[in-house]
């Protein structure tokens, strides 16, 4: 063994009355630990969150949204098939978006009244999978022949209104035929063929779905719609900002179409910059035991001033002591970054296979405590911890190879 490790190991393991040098050792390497752990932890939270949200969006929405300047779009059936020929695109759907109230005997809610077509839609965004009761292609149907239209609504706005599925609500509009006595609300008696559950509380509360054509004469609007909806390949999500260009100068001037990053942006750099400062937050728990080491190996200098005069008077240089503590301190960093690494991905494990944190649904978007490791943050949080501690030797190993021998041993 060389004897730069040889020395280093034997300090470590101080016994007797330098015992409590070791203590402070073994508190460094488990303040490493405990601060390399945190942030594993942390961020995956942050990871989970953000993918779960994004999940939890573009289940609810597209991923591009294509748009008329001048307002709505009339020739909605030409537009989509010609989005549909621009690559990476899977599918598109024509909408209509309005808000209204809903009531029934027991109350009434403001909701968000969108349009669809039941048989594009399917390709596009996610609600034929999110039905807990009832189909989509329910919109079309009229099993009573009383010619009631039907409605989808989200499984709280059910449970507010105490109603499902086959049960009579009535749609009313704010925006009515103009009397002298003021606008008159529209008012629509509607039959709930279905009730989805998103798992986001919002949408869940507030979303209600109908056919095009039951919505545009709702609303007393001729044969158009408010936009098409886009849906691209899942690999190809994290470049729908190209396709959208690509959409655009399809369609030619006058249309504008915005993906879903975009449409999301101040979220997604929120939770950035959230990430970023409790990386830095938590990454104070690894400074605190970095200074840990610091007084530890000042204490071993200050202990073994002697032992090091004797080592130089014996040939060794000042480049083989700095060497001795400073190897010291990158024992006590490997050591507890790599019970940290194992010891963060083992409860980020745990936390993502049994689930038992769970997450108020009308608070958060998801309920339970989502979890995603990214080997890229395990990587940082690794290197980051080996250096602030491997920096923090410095100090005391500049020290060591100060100390003069004849001022020691005189």
């Amino acid at each position: 063994m060389i004897f730069e490790w040889f020395i280093g190991l034997r300090y470590l393991r101080a016994k007797h009355r330098h015992g409590f040098i070791s203590l402070i050792s073994l508190i460094s390497v488990g303040g490493i630990t405990v601060g390399v752990i945190a942030l594993i932890v942390v961020l995956a939270v942050f990871s989970g969150f953000t993918d779960g949200l994004r999940d939890q969006i573009l289940g609810v929405n597209s991923h591009i949204i294509v748009q008329q300047m001048a307002g709505s779009i009339k020739d909605y059936e030409l537009t989509r098939e010609r989005i549909l020929t621009v690559d990476d695109v899977v599918g598109a759907t024509p909408y209509l978006y309005a808000q209204s109230l809903l009531s029934s005997a027991s109350g009434g809610n403001g909701v968000i009244l969108r349009g669809i077509d039941p048989a594009t839609a399917k390709n596009v965004i996610n609600l034929p999978h999110q039905m807990i009761s009832g189909s989509v292609d329910d919109l079309l149907n009229d099993p009573t022949g009383s010619g009631v239209p039907n409605i989808i609504i989200g499984k709280n706005l059910a449970n507010d209104l105490r109603v499902r599925v086959d049960d009579r609500v009535k749609l009313i509009s704010p925006s009515g035929p103009l009397t002298p006595m003021g606008i008159i609300p529209k008012v629509k008696t509607c039959r709930i063929s279905g009730i989805f559950e998103t798992g986001m509380y919002e949408y869940d509360s507030t979303h209600t779905y109908m056919s095009i054509a039951e919505a545009q004469s709702f609303l007393g609007i001729e044969d158009i719609v408010h936009g098409i909806e886009v849906a691209v390949k899942k690999s190809e999500l994290n470049n729908a900002d190209q396709i959208a260009a690509r959409i655009t100068q399809k369609l030619g001037p006058g249309f504008i179409a915005k993906d879903w990053m975009k449409m999301n942006h101040n979220l997604y750099a929120a939770f950035k910059l959230e990430k970023i400062g409790m990386f830095i937050a938590v990454a104070l728990i690894i400074l605190v035991a970095a200074l840990n080491i610091i007084s530890a190996l000042v204490m071993v200098v200050m202990e073994k001033s002697k032992d090091i005069a004797i080592l130089k008077s014996m040939g060794a240089t000042s480049q083989a002591i700095m060497r001795i503590f400073f190897l010291q301190g990158m024992v006590i960093a490997v050591a507890g970054t790599t019970l940290g690494v194992f010891g963060g991905l083992g409860l980020c494990e745990l936390l993502s296979r049994y689930k038992f944190i769970e997450l108020p649904s009308n608070v958060y978007p998801m309920t339970t405590l989502p979890i995603k490791v990214l080997p890229l943050d395990v990587t940082i949080i690794a290197v980051s911890s080996i250096v602030i501690t491997l920096l923090a030797t410095l100090y005391p190993s500049w020290k060591a190879s100060a100390v003069q021998p004849a001022e020691v041993l005189s």
